[in-house]
This record gives C-alpha cells, sequence and structure tokens, in this order.
C-alpha cells in the first residue's frame, strides 16, 4: 500500500515520533542523549522551527514544533536523524540503520489540543515509570515548563503564555494540568494520531483541511475492505 502525504502546515504546531528501527534504543548513554540534543538545537535554528516540547526515551522521541515552511520540518528530521546517526555509529562502532523508517507526524490544532499534547509528550516518562513527577525526567521540556530550569531549545508556544501574565503563574497553572493526568481516551487519541498521520482538531478545525487532504483527514477502519457481493448474492437475499 503506498504511505499517505504528510498533511505538514507552515507556522502550526505538529506532534512528531522518531523510533529506533525494531524498537531497539536510540540512546546507550546520557553523552548520547545530549549530543541529540545539540544536534536538535542546531537543525531547528538552520530551519527556523520551533521546538515547544520534547521528550527522549529509550527507543523514541516526540517533539512538539512549528515549522515556519511545509518543507522545513522534513529537512530539519533529515539533517538530526542523518547526523546522530552518523555519529552514534561512529562512537558506538557500529553500522547500519538506526530509525524505523521516517519519522511519524501529526498536526495539532494549537487552540485546543496543544496544551494537552504537551502533557502527554511530557508525562512519558511517568506512564513508563521511570519517574515519579515528570519534572524529575532530566531528558524532557517538563522542568522548563514548571519554571525549574531554563531550556534555550524551548520556544514557548503562545498557548502556554495564555495560562497566566507571570512566569510563575504559568507555571503554577501548567504544574495543575500536569497532575491532571492524561485520560486513556486521550492517550489513544494522540497516540494513533501521530502514528497514522492524522490531524487532531475539533469538527470545525478538520472540516475544510478535508477538502484539500480527504486521504489523510478522513478516519478510515482498519484492514481491508469487505468483499463486494456478487450481483447473484444481491438478487438471492432480497428474495429472502
Amino acid at each position: 500500500m503506498a504511505r499517505l502525504p504528510r498533511l505538514i502546515l507552515p507556522d502550526q504546531p505538529h506532534h512528531v515520533i522518531l523510533r529506533g528501527n525494531n524498537r531497539q534504543a536510540i540512546f546507550f548513554s546520557d553523552p548520547d542523549r545530549e549530543h541529540l540534543l545539540s544536534t536538535l538545537a542546531e537543525a531547528s535554528a538552520q530551519y527556523g522551527v520551533a521546538i515547544h516540547a520534547y521528550v527522549l526515551m529509550d527507543n523514541h522521541l516526540h517533539l512538539l514544533l512549528s515549522p515556519p515552511t511545509a518543507d522545513a520540518l522534513s529537512r530539519m528530521m533529515q539533517s538530526l536523524g542523518r547526523r546522530y546517526v552518523g555519529w552514534f555509529n561512529a562512537r558506538h562502532q557500529r553500522s547500519g540503520t538506526l530509525w524505523e523508517g521516517r519519522f511519524r507526524a501529526g498536526l495539532i490544532q494549537g487552540e485546543r489540543h496543544l496544551l494537552a499534547c504537551m502533557r502527554y509528550i511530557e508525562l512519558n516518562p511517568v506512564r513508563a515509570r521511570l519517574c515519579a513527577e515528570a519534572a524529575q525526567w532530566p531528558w524532557s521540556s517538563a522542568a522548563h515548563h514548571l519554571g525549574l530550569v531554563r531550556n534555550v531549545l524551548i520556544t514557548e508556544h503562545e498557548m502556554y503564555w495564555l495560562l497566566g501574565n507571570t512566569p510563575f503563574e504559568r507555571e503554577h497553572a501548567y504544574r495543575e494540568f500536569l497532575e491532571q493526568g492524561v485520560a486513556a481516551s486521550e492517550q489513544a487519541q494522540f497516540t494513533e494520531a501521530v502514528l497514522r498521520g492524522r490531524p487532531v482538531g475539533s469538527e470545525a478545525f478538520l472540516r475544510p483541511l478535508a477538502v484539500d487532504h480527504a486521504a489523510v483527514v478522513t478516519r478510515r477502519p482498519r484492514g481491508r475492505p469487505p468483499k463486494a457481493q456478487s450481483a447473484a448474492q444481491n438478487s438471492a437475499k432480497s428474495d429472502v
């Protein structure tokens, strides 16, 4: 089956996931994680992509970002993947691919779902039982949004700023938001959307997108479609 085209819109937030091939580790040590973040900082600056949130897990990473043009996201991710793999392979005396195919990306409606996607991303280590609180995981943007560290990689989104008039108000409001956790339905929504390249948004947000991007926006059932019944079968059934 031909893969669907990505729906990438300029200056809109997108949820991105990049996985290790066969779920293998993409980091063996903290220096590996540090190098990926420094490479990400260089690549995002080169292509003008704003990074709003991230988390590095053992065998995958999540990003929430806004590209200035439709192709800036792909260019940044290609640069990040290529440069990190070359460095990683040389450091660990290995060869071959590291990634599970191309990165996955899903458009996020900023006004309604951006903060929820941030929370989904930054609570990944808590769901994986790697830490008790999001801020305890050093390889995410959670500590920045909670005011515990200053992370120069992060460009705070407008929706985060609307949480309060002062840094203290924003950090306090976001802490309360994190503490609410992620409902199972919300977790499933973001996971399925990014893996299948579907946008996440309200019906009013999705409706105009479906006009030009129906193949991506329209949800189809999984699996093969049922076989059409023959005319004879239909005729027989009509006689029952």
